[in-house]
């Protein structure tokens, strides 16, 4: 399978990279939560997975990929939380572990960390459950990518993987040519949360990608929403005390949840 075959069709000469951005780079540090996790760590297609299902009635035709930035491991019991809310919303939700069970680890320095985290390594497991669920008749995947994740997100929307994806402080992309590759072969709808105070994927480049897929250019349907007081990693982790930080993360959520279901049959 070719995921990245019109890649090479474009030049990132004049594109802006945005960095991966480290534990210090966050506005804020993710904090232990007291729920106990509703969900489980299984292995699908040989991918260490985080399930969470919701508790009532839901449709099996229909699931939400969860993929986590470079600082946490997502069978871990911290980010299940993140799938356990989508699950909550009534979503089937997957959290793979894309990073081969080698997250950046607090304070790890991110640069020697990529070597060994490029798509070559992490692309494979990823494309490995999403072929997993779609054997076992899941029609419908909605993508939601936090930091690292985003640049995942924007792969799958981009050759036409998946039904809708969503992103919240993207990271590892390049600016605007990654955008403009989903506006020349991509009829996957996207949605990105983005951070005032982001040093990753800065207001700039939000407005830079709005150039690129606002204003009705992207048929298949955009939607960027900022979110002002917060930084790098606001919707994945906070400071309870904060009420901007509180009203953030559930906004990033709630805006994603909207977008999916409107976007999925």
């Amino acid at each position: 399978m070719q995921f990245f075959a019109f890649l090479s069709l474009l030049t990132a000469v004049r594109a802006a990279v945005v960095p991966a951005v480290g534990s210090s780079g966050h506005f804020h540090s993710p904090v232990p939560l007291d729920a106990v996790p509703q969900g489980k760590n299984i292995t699908i297609n040989g991918v260490l997975t985080y399930v969470s299902l919701p508790k009532g009635r839901f449709d099996p035709t229909v699931a939400v990929l969860l993929l986590t930035g470079e600082l946490a491991p997502s069978s871990s019991s911290s980010q299940g939380s993140g799938a356990d809310q989508w699950a909550a919303a009534g979503f089937a939700t997957y959290a793979p572990d894309y990073l081969n069970g080698d997250a950046l680890p607090t304070g790890g320095n991110v640069t020697t960390w990529a070597v060994n985290h490029g798509e070559a390594q992490t692309t494979p497991p990823l494309l490995a459950v999403i072929s997993a669920l779609k054997s076992h008749g899941v029609k419908q995947i909605a993508t939601t990518g936090y930091c690292f994740g985003g640049l995942y997100t924007t792969r799958l929307v981009q050759n036409n993987t998946i039904t809708v994806g969503t992103m919240a402080h993207p990271s590892s992309l390049n600016v605007p040519t990654d955008f403009e590759l989903v506006k020349a072969q991509s009829h996957v709808p996207v949605e990105i949360n983005n951070a005032e105070l982001d040093t990753g994927f800065t207001p700039p480049l939000a407005v830079e990608t709005d150039g690129v897929l606002g204003d009705g250019q992207y048929a298949p349907g955009y939607l960027r929403r900022q979110f002002d007081g917060v930084g790098h990693g606001f919707a994945v982790s906070l400071a309870l005390s904060d009420p901007v930080q509180v009203a953030a993360k559930q906004g990033a959520f709630d805006t994603s949840l909207a977008f999916f279901k409107k976007h999925l049959k």
